[in-house]
């Protein structure tokens, strides 16, 4: 059959479209390839992902505390660093059901803890785009050796949830790049059954109860580590108010905890103040606490703007958790084997706060940490500069980093010391950092030669001899 002279021409003109639309696909991702399935970090080779950048995370999420069920969409923008044919999430045990690209359905299989999305056409290099990610199920607190053998992430508590995520379970809750060394902004929504209250980094933008449900809507607007993000839902009396510097305080305690110990509001309050001035302005809107009932959490921890606390714990604890505001939250590790740069300088805040508060000079508390380890002790042997990934919450990383930072201290000098500290706060704001980035200021700001200290202290498996 012979086509119309029109025909002809329409059939030209569809002809000369797919061209150019092929032509223009191709130019807007020339050469695209998969993203890395992981951010390369030794520890953890597959958590966080290459090929993008994640800016702003907006979460939300719907709890039953009876059945454990979670049903989440997140959003995702990010900006690609390389022409994309694919991109990875982490997402551990949760059911996904659809993915959206730019609002359009995407393509995604399933491997381990990795999300793959192909996006109907390549994403091109520093191109901005959009992941949505609906999926659910019950969620899975992690376990096993790396903290202090405890249970970590999203753990069910009497009333709720209890969320802590430390070092790679916040893809147990929602899809992310699950490294801090891709930080974003959060937009978290809690729904949960009336008479709960969901809590979360930030400030509190709305809260509301309607039809049953409570709802809380929180901002984090400064850049946050994916560990660091929580969403910890139960009945809590709320205390808010500000700090005698300004900043804005939110401490939500469960009532079943037993009172007349510390009282975390006023604690958060001065502390929050102190080291302010210890370490420079302080980071986010606002501070406070989450002190919940949640025995199986052997631990606190420095969610941004909010630390969680899994139980009644001691003045000491909540300025250890408050200086990671600074050390670990504002300025986080490029990889984790620079743990000792969160760990150690929060441990040595609590020394700080001994010698502020009059009880102990920080070399005393160093000698009493010193002379409590003999030298066979196995607490010498971990090499507290890459202390490996199960043993990277010794308490060697927490007590001989600090130890470190007192020979530091004693070898330059308190003005040089306490000229580094908030230097090195100021250098890294809302960014990454390393070990030898900290080595380098140390010398730049000291004017001395600081190599044979730190690699005493930190990468030496035995005891140092005292400074």
């Amino acid at each position: 059959m012979a086509l119309s002279r029109s025909a002809r021409h329409r059939t030209r003109l569809l002809a000369l479209a797919t061209a150019v639309a092929a032509a223009c696909t191709v130019a807007a991702a020339p050469g695209a390839s998969p993203g890395a399935p992981g951010a390369g970090d030794p520890y953890f080779p597959n958590l966080g992902n290459g090929g993008f950048d994640a800016l702003h995370y907006d979460l939300g999420v719907r709890y039953a505390p009876d059945t454990d069920r979670l049903d989440g969409r997140t959003t995702i923008t990010a900006r690609a660093t390389q022409h994309l044919s694919s991109f990875d999430l982490d997402l551990q045990q949760l059911d996904v059901s659809s993915v959206r690209v730019d609002g359009a359905k995407a393509r995604f299989t399933r491997s381990g803890d990795e999300l793959t999305v192909t996006p109907r056409s390549p994403l091109r290099k520093g191109a901005r785009f959009t992941v949505r990610v609906d999926y659910g199920g019950v969620p899975e607190p992690l376990g096993g050796p790396i903290v202090f053998g405890s249970k970590y992430g999203w753990m069910k508590t009497p009333d709720g949830v209890f969320v802590a995520c430390e070092p790679n379970a916040a893809s147990t809750w929602f899809p992310s790049s699950d490294h801090p060394g891709d930080k974003a902004t959060y937009d978290i929504r809690i729904d949960a059954p009336k008479g709960l209250t969901g809590v979360s980094n930030g400030r509190l933008v709305a809260s509301y109860e309607k039809h049953g449900r409570s709802y809380a809507h929180w901002r984090e607007s400064r850049p946050m580590a994916t560990y660091l993000a929580t969403a910890t839902i139960g009945k809590f009396d709320v205390r808010t108010g500000t700090t005698p510097g300004g900043i804005p305080v939110y401490v939500a305690s469960d009532p079943t905890l037993p009172t007349g110990g510390v009282d975390f509001y006023q604690v958060t309050s001065e502390a929050t103040d102190y080291w302010s001035k210890v370490f420079g302005p302080y980071p986010f809107e606002t501070t406070g606490a989450i002190v919940d009932d949640m025995p199986d959490a052997e631990f606190s921890l420095e969610t941004q703007s909010k630390p969680v606390y899994s139980a009644v714990r001691s003045e000491s604890t909540i300025v250890h958790e408050l200086a990671h505001q600074w050390f670990g939250d504002s300025v986080s590790v490029a990889d984790w084997h620079h743990i000792w740069l969160n760990e150690g300088f929060a441990t040595y805040a609590q020394w700080l706060w001994s010698e502020h508060k009059g009880k102990a000079t920080a070399h005393d508390s160093f000698l009493k940490a010193y002379a409590a380890r003999p030298a066979d002790s196995d607490f010498w042997k971990v090499r507290v500069g890459d202390p490996q990934r199960d043993t990277m919450f010794a308490s060697a990383v927490y007590q001989r980093g600090a130890m470190t930072l007192q020979a530091l201290r004693e070898r330059i000098g308190d003005k040089a010391f306490f000229e580094l500290l908030p230097a090195w706060t100021e250098q890294h704001r809302y960014g990454n950092a390393t070990t030898g980035q900290f080595i380098a200021l140390a010398e730049r700001i000291s004017g001395q030669q600081l190599d044979d200290l730190f690699d005493t202290w930190l990468f030496t498996d035995s005891r140092p001899a005292l400074p």
